[in-house]
């Protein structure tokens, strides 16, 4: 009788965020790996763009790697920081502050953090992998968001196929 192993069963799930359909598929023992893992390797595991993979979880965080091209959507996440390192590309982040608009861009090496309840929309236009660092069920789209164009993925993250 085989039995399946607890940190490498996978599980997909779809919730309704603020009435926005979002699939989950995430390791159901919520632990990091038992291996190192080369970010390069992990990219090239999957082609999709605005879709991120669950590379590893820190605590209640979830570390995830996405392709980007193109534009994502305005969105704000209300409780929650939103951590962006490129590691590939340039990335660009259109900002709503208080104080107006104004956009960051990120080459390759780039790191910067979107306070919680800022609206913003992250956008590449030569493509970019960048890496995210959010808690764990984190919608891609946020709280609060514009419509949802057809290549955006509203997910909360999707495991990392090894």
């Amino acid at each position: 009788m085989s039995t399946a192993n607890p940190a490498t069963t996978a599980t997909t799930a779809t919730t309704a965020v603020n009435g926005t359909n979002t699939t989950n598929s995430a390791n159901t023992a919520n632990t990091p790996h038992e291996e190192p893992l080369a970010l390069s390797s992990a990219l090239a595991s999957f082609d999709a763009l605005w879709s991120p993979r669950i590379v590893t979880r820190v605590n209640d965080y979830d570390v995830r790697v996405a392709k980007v091209a193109g534009e994502h959507l305005w969105h704000a996440h209300d409780d929650t920081d939103e951590f962006f390192l490129v590691l590939d590309g340039e990335l660009s982040i259109a900002l709503r502050e208080p104080a107006g608009e104004r956009t960051v861009r990120l080459p390759k090496g780039s790191v910067f953090t979107v306070p919680r309840g800022v609206e913003h929309k992250p956008y590449a236009p030569a493509g970019a992998s960048i890496l995210l660092f959010e808690p764990t069920g984190t919608s891609t789209v946020g709280d609060r968001h514009d419509e949802i164009p057809d290549h955006v993925d509203a997910t909360t993250g999707h495991a990392l196929d090894r």
